[in-house]
Parts: C-alpha cells; structure tokens; sequence
C-alpha cells in the first residue's frame, strides 16, 4: 500500500528546492513571486540561492534542502525550482525513514526523476511527476496544465489521464493494463540500474520520456532496461513527450518512431505513446504510485484511485 500525503491548496505553505542545477538570483526571486500569485505562501530552500559549477550549491546543501522541508512543519508541499543534473548525487544523503513518517506533496520531474524513484522504493510515498517553479510556473502555465496540477495536488477525484481534445493519445500495441504509474525521465530511469535505488517496474505502468537525445541514444537506453528485464516486467508501458529526440539533418538514422517499433511493439505489451507529460507545453500532472488501468485499444487511461488524501473538492478546477 503507498502512503499518501495531505492534499494542498492556494493558502498553504509550499517549499521551493534545487537539488539538481540553479538559475540565476534573478530568475529565483520571479519564479518565487509566480508561485505566490498562485495564491501559496512560499519558503525557499538554500540551494535555490546557491551555485556550485553546474550544481546549485554542494551536495551536503541541497540534501540538507530535502530533509529540511520535510521535517518543517509549516511546509505542506515541496516543488522544486528545474531539472538539470544533480539528484543522484545526493540520494544517499535523504533520510528516507522519516521522509516516510512525515509524507508530503512532492513535484518535480526531468532530473527530480531520480528522487521519485527513490521515494518510491524506498518509502512507498506517492509523489507527482508535474511542473516546477522555475520553468513552467514562472513563464506561465497554460490552462490545461494547471488544471491538471491542481487537480493532482488538491486531492479532486480525477477520472482518467488524457491529453487536450483533438490531441489523441496513441496506440503502439493494443491491449489492457492495471498498476500503479511509475518512471520518469528515461536517461534518469536507466542510471539506477545496479543501484540501490534501481527501479523495480515489476506490475508496474512504466512511464518514459526524454529530450534532446537523438534516436540511437534512446535506442542505447531502451536497449540497456530491456537487457535489465525493466521493460518484460512491467504491466504496461507509456510513452510521454520524446522532446528535440529526432535525428539530425541527413543523419543517417532511424526515426524515434522506429526505435519504438522495434525495440518496445515486439515484448507484446500494452503501450501507449504521444501523452503530453514531460519537456512539453501543456504538461500533465502524473501522480507516480497511484493505479490506473491504461486500455490501450482505445488510448484511455482511468485512474482507480486518488494520489493524495484529505482533499479538497470545490477549488474550481474539476473536469
């Protein structure tokens, strides 16, 4: 069973982290003043004010960030500030046995991904692969988007996971699936393998997605969790947003589409594709942990459960 934490919403106290790469002072104080227009009161970690090469701040600070806004009592929720590089680093630095006992909203994907799957393996939390503070929370979400991340976070009943109307989800091979949604970036998915953070898809819904990586990449990395048995053990795969992964100009290559073709169609698994979650605009709310039956004759994916508890039903962003 996976702990749930307590629903948000606008008027409560959200914690802002960069455990993986920083932005400039500039760009922190206005994502810092975007979350706040959305009606949260904000704290700010340290590491969102640090810089440390391509890291915001040594791994000691923005660990110390984590841990931190777990154990603060006045944080409800954690969002970090962008992706980047940088999570693995400090996974073994997290205080896992009391992030457990003290269960919060936790967002955030890309680079975050190695947090969620810690998280989840580790303390069996729910948490949700949605937007972040310093990208698309301070250039401005678009509508669908933030309708499903306050949807997600306050605990609204939501039905099913589906892209904007005339934007279908698509089939790679049909058939009916049931688990709990797990992943996340792909290149950060495939660098746990012979960790002891290593995912465990077994009855899982893995979800993938990636950017700026040309075909043969995704190929490599496809490739390596398909030797690793990732790909056989999972119920159902699903396909999010594969962001700038096309071959360059008269590269000789295969398309993404192929790599798909070939590497995911022939394991005979459910697999849906094209879900706008990821590097993309809008940008679903996915509540990692949390069961859904994905029919993949049909693109639909049901969710059999909430991903937070103790919701709020009238915060006028139903479906």
């Amino acid at each position: 069973m996976m702990i749930k934490p307590k629903a948000i919403q606008p008027g409560d106290t959200i914690g802002v982290i960069a455990p993986a790469s920083p932005l400039d002072k500039r760009q922190v104080e206005q994502s810092k003043s975007a979350l706040e227009t959305l009606g949260f009161h904000v704290v700010m970690g340290k590491s969102c004010y640090q810089h440390h090469g391509y890291l915001a701040g040594r791994d000691q600070i923005r660990a110390k960030d984590v841990n931190d806004m777990f154990s603060h009592d006045d944080v409800k929720g954690i969002i970090n500030l962008r992706g980047g590089y940088g999570t693995p680093r400090i996974l073994s630095m997290l205080d896992y046995p009391f992030i457990k006992h003290h269960p919060k909203v936790f967002i955030g994907y890309s680079d975050i991904t190695a947090i969620h799957i810690a998280l989840h393996q580790l303390c069996g939390l729910v948490t949700f692969h949605g937007p972040m503070v310093g990208v698309e929370i301070l250039r401005g979400m678009d509508a669908f988007t933030k309708k499903s991340f306050f949807n997600q976070i306050s605990g609204h009943h939501v039905d099913r996971i589906h892209n904007p109307k005339n934007d279908p989800i698509k089939t790679l091979y049909g058939g009916t699936a049931e688990g709990p949604i797990i992943g996340g970036n792909l290149t950060l998915i495939t660098s746990t393998l012979g960790t002891p953070y290593e995912i465990d898809t077994k009855g899982k819904i893995l979800f993938m997605e990636e950017v700026g990586e040309r075909p043969y990449k995704v190929d490599r990395l496809l490739t390596q969790l398909k030797h690793a048995g990732k790909l056989k053990d999972a119920q159902g795969i699903l396909l999010g947003n594969f962001k700038n992964c096309e071959p360059q100009e008269k590269e000789m290559s295969h398309s993404l589409q192929e790599v798909f073709e070939e590497l995911i169609k022939p394991l005979h698994k459910p697999t849906l594709y094209h879900l706008k979650a990821g590097h993309c605009r809008p940008n679903i709310t996915l509540p990692f942990g949390v069961r859904v039956h994905m029919d993949a004759y049909s693109g639909i994916i049901k969710m059999m459960e909430r991903g937070t508890i103790q919701g709020y039903e009238n915060n006028g962003y139903q479906d």
